[in-house]
């Protein structure tokens, strides 16, 4: 029906039109049967009252084919007579869709309607008020966290997997890493912070040593000249453990062991190359690249995504979770201060108005072009039918007003005629 549905309410408005008609036909017909009187009782000397009733009735019947021609040529040609200037909605229907649209583009997207209307509802301030109702932000966490665990059910993990792989990669490729390690570095030896590293070696040296001091003394006799005796093998290699025993073993009691003084120095040092000397600075780029561009740490960069997936999305499907409430918390905040704090309200309502405005005088060639080509869709015909069902109602009292008015007005100029005699 040519982009129209006609429902048991269109159906029922249709039937009231009908009625309305009949009642305006059947107006028609009672004041042409009182003219055809009237004039009967004139003829036969009634008196002059009939002259005033037929005057009256006549006029009346001018009224009623007058208006019921103007009602009936909105939507369709009276009589089927290819009357000029008829049936305006079949034939007009697309000139109309035009003027509609124009119509809504300047009285209703025009930036100065829409940023007095917006102006006026006061948005800051009434969402602050409705924000900051425990219960409107608990219904605003559950929507975000819907809206979220539905995006993230939306994306594909290999899409996002392999933006998040390349996007990390290249930052870390692209950003010199080596005077960053160097600064921190570096403070971290001046604070002491490396020495606990330190404790901690010499004691798991010290304890590895002393587990494992059969294979320190094998290592050292399997390297011995092969013309040496084995039992000056065996006295060196005892000799170098229990030397090196006892190195770890003062490292690791005495903090100002004289190797930890050198452990120091070559920290600052070391802080201080990565910082300005080019040579180290270059080894550490190509490090890095080349752990970058190993395989198994891609696929832990990749991995990374899964992980932070699971989380959010246990987060947002836990009412009680750190996510949940902090959202919440931080929503009935916000609520508070917009329906309080003016100046917010003034900024949050310009950033509204300057984004609605930008929207609709970008767009709104194209939403008055919606409108144009939909009303230039419609079946003519049915666009006629649908709009009757909707007012032909109302129309059909013009016709009846047209009957009254028309039969008063005619006794009007019947009664002045006659008192001036005509």
């Amino acid at each position: 029906m040519g982009g129209f549905v006609f429902n048991a309410a269109d159906e029922e408005r249709r039937r009231g039109v009908r009625r309305m008609k009949a009642t305006a036909t059947g107006l028609l017909v009672l004041v042409a049967l009182v003219y055809a009187l009237a004039k009967w009782a004139q003829d036969t000397g009634a008196g002059p009252w009939a002259g005033y009733v037929a005057a009256a009735a006549e006029a009346g019947m001018v009224g009623a084919l007058a208006d019921w021609f103007a009602v009936t040529a909105l939507f369709r040609r009276p009589l089927g007579l290819p009357i000029p200037h008829t049936a305006i909605i079949p034939t007009k229907k697309d000139q109309l869709g035009v003027s509609l649209g124009e119509f809504v583009g300047e009285n209703f997207l025009s930036a100065d309607v829409v940023k007095a209307r917006l102006h006026a509802l006061g948005i800051g301030g009434r969402l602050g008020a409705w924000l900051a109702e425990p219960a409107h932000a608990d219904r605003v966490t559950a929507e975000l966290a819907a809206a979220l665990r539905g995006a993230l059910t939306v994306l594909r993990d290999s899409d996002v997997q392999a933006v998040v792989g390349e996007a990390i990669t290249r930052r870390a490729e692209s950003a010199e890493i080596a005077p960053g390690m160097g600064k921190t570095l570096e403070r971290v030896v001046a604070d002491g912070g490396h020495h606990r590293a330190v404790d901690l070696l010499c004691a798991k040296a010290h304890d590895w040593l002393v587990t494992h001091g059969e294979s320190v003394m094998d290592a050292v006799q399997g390297g011995a000249p092969g013309w040496t005796p084995r039992f000056v093998d065996r006295k060196i290699g005892d000799r170098v453990y229990k030397e090196l025993l006892r190195f770890v073993t003062e490292m690791r009691d005495m903090p100002q062991h004289p190797a930890r003084g050198a452990v120091d120095r070559f920290l600052t040092d070391f802080a201080a190359d990565l910082q300005s000397d080019t040579e180290t600075r270059a080894k550490v780029e190509r490090l890095k690249s080349e752990i970058l561009a190993r395989g198994e740490v891609q696929d832990v960069i990749a991995s990374a995504w899964t992980a932070i997936r699971s989380m959010i999305l246990s987060a947002a499907e836990d009412e009680q979770s750190e996510l949940r409430l902090r959202v919440r918390s931080s929503l009935i905040s916000l609520g508070a201060r917009l329906a309080t704090d003016g100046r917010l309200q003034d900024k949050l309502e310009g950033w509204i108005e300057g984004a609605v405005v930008y929207v609709v005088t970008t767009y709104r060639t194209e939403v008055t072009s919606l409108i144009t080509d939909t009303v230039a869709g419609w079946d003519a015909e049915h666009t006629s039918r649908k709009i009757e069902a909707h007012i032909g109602r109302d129309l059909q009292f013009i016709r009846i007003n047209g009957t009254v008015v028309g039969a008063l007005a005619g006794l009007l100029i019947y009664s002045v005629s006659r008192a001036f005699g005509a």
